[in-house]
């Protein structure tokens, strides 16, 4: 067995998966990333390791004309030659505004609708240590907090109406990029490449191109060593989470899975631990605007410094014609100025 295919099984073991009797959707570009976990998937169905139901699922982004269509044509082909059955889309992604995010957001969205229609246990992705490090320095740039800098998790359950879905990486504790590049080449397929992670205008390619090789003349690991910083994080940031639903805290009235009052008390935040105050802060602003989208450290902090302002009244402004106003010893949330 394959080195690559062994280490595959063993953090299949180590996230606690299961290894007969559900389905799996495993999402692939094209990529050597995802064209590797499914190939080591297929060799451990084969060697009746995993008796398991895995679904290739691809989406054709139609941004790179000939080539997306040549994409869609591999994935089909592999799929024909190893087994797999195959669900396909194409669409055309919206290119006003974050053109990466809204890839990816109409990626995971067909992604989830796949899984939630053939009642899958989870869905597969092929995320590497390499993808670990770059998102920990885009989240780094950005001025992210603790769960940001905490970057992907290896496994994350989804809550859908219906079901819960698991979103599952199990190459990112791991896997380099070498390594799924060289397993492809020893199972003899030519992977896929995407000429648009050559381009200089995307943040993820500059860091990828430019920034890593700059970090890799200071320490030839540091894509391992981001990657475990962000591992460790991770680990931070779920014990906070932990306290917070405990309640070992002494603060009551929000945790991940309350806080629909638009207000808090400030004496009960100003007697929290720093952490676990900008850890609540940040959970009550997703609970009120629904998500945490172009909020940063620097919104977090004003807000913070409202608390310990002596003057009632104050206010500070989030993105979105949003406001968190100071007013008779509490803190509100409101889509008004006052």
């Amino acid at each position: 067995m394959n080195n690559f295919v062994r280490n595959l099984l063993t953090e299949w073991r180590k996230l606690g998966l299961p290894f007969e009797d559900e389905t799996f959707v495993v999402a692939v570009s094209g990529g050597a990333d995802s064209v590797s976990l499914a190939l080591a998937l297929h060799e451990l169905k084969e060697r009746k390791k995993l008796n398991l139901r895995f679904v290739i699922t691809h989406f054709n982004h139609n941004l790179r004309g000939v080539e997306s269509v040549e994409d869609e044509k591999f994935v089909k082909k592999l799929a024909g030659k190893y087994g797999f059955e195959l669900a396909l889309k194409k669409e055309n992604i919206v290119k006003q505004g974050n053109l990466e995010q809204n890839a990816r957001n109409a990626r995971y969205k067909f992604l989830n609708e796949t899984a939630e229609n053939i009642h899958a246990f989870g869905i597969l992705t092929a995320h590497t240590l390499n993808d670990q490090a770059e998102t920990f320095l885009i989240n780094l740039i950005r001025g992210s907090g603790l769960e940001g800098l905490g970057a992907m998790h290896a496994l994350r359950v989804q809550v859908k109406e219906k079901s819960e879905i698991r979103l599952i990486r199990p190459l990112l504790n791991w896997a380099r990029r070498e390594m799924t590049e060289k397993f492809c080449r020893d199972c003899k397929i030519e992977y896929r490449y995407d000429t648009m992670n050559e381009d200089l205008a995307f943040q993820r390619v500059r860091i990828r191109k430019v920034l890593l090789p700059l970090l890799e003349d200071f320490n030839p690991k540091i894509i391992e060593n981001l990657a475990r910083t962000s591992f460790l994080l991770q680990e931070d940031f779920q014990a906070l989470e932990k306290i917070s639903e405990l309640g070992i805290i002494g603060f009551e009235n929000i945790s991940n899975k309350s806080g629909e009052k638009n207000e808090l008390e400030i004496k009960q935040l100003k007697n929290l631990f720093p952490s676990m105050r900008r850890k609540i802060l940040r959970d009550w602003l997703k609970n009120q605007r629904g998500d945490l989208r172009s909020l940063d450290f620097k919104h977090i902090e004003a807000v913070e410094n409202l608390i310990f302002s002596r003057k009632s009244g104050k206010m500070v402004e989030l993105p979105d014609k949003e406001f968190v106003v100071k007013e008779n010893g509490k803190i509100t949330f409101t889509t008004k100025k006052s």
